[in-house]
């Protein structure tokens, strides 16, 4: 379990933000080498950051997106495991999607394409929705009560 009691942990919930962007980004990059590294010459960080990457009209395009929903859909079975409370998987969605929007306008400028936009709405969607479903799965289970008896 890595939550803790009722006490509010700051250095808690930034681990666990930091954590979950890690294993976002490690996720984006092994999807991004399997579907995007096979079609490009070089792989950069302009296929994480910048939004002219996210694109209808190629290939590669899609190749990207599809990167981007599949780790999208690996972040919602991390939630599962590092934040496990289904009523936190939208704050944690929505703080990883802000801080990837942080550091695409630091690369490559405001996201300008309404491609980028729909991917990543959707991306943070699926992953609060999905994250949201498996903890409360989870959350439901019957906790087993078993009775020993002995036989003497």
């Amino acid at each position: 379990m890595f939550y803790g009691t009722v006490v509010w942990d700051p250095w808690l919930i930034v681990g666990q933000i930091v954590c979950l962007q890690c294993l976002y980004y490690i996720t984006l990059g092994m999807f991004l080498s399997l579907l995007v590294g096979t079609r490009v010459s070089r792989m950069s960080l302009v296929y994480f950051f910048d939004y002219v990457t996210i694109t209808t009209s190629t290939i590669t395009g899609w190749c990207v997106i599809a990167s981007f929903l599949f780790s999208s859909l690996a972040g919602a079975v991390y939630m599962l495991y590092l934040i496990e409370r289904a009523k936190k998987c939208l704050d944690f969605s929505a703080t990883l999607y802000i801080i990837h929007l942080f550091i695409c306008i630091v690369f490559g400028g405001w996201p300008s394409s309404i491609t980028w936009w729909i991917v990543h709405g959707t991306g943070i969607a699926v992953m609060a929705l999905l994250g949201e479903y498996l903890c409360i799965k989870r959350e439901l289970r019957e906790i087993p009560i078993t009775r020993y008896r002995s036989n003497v």
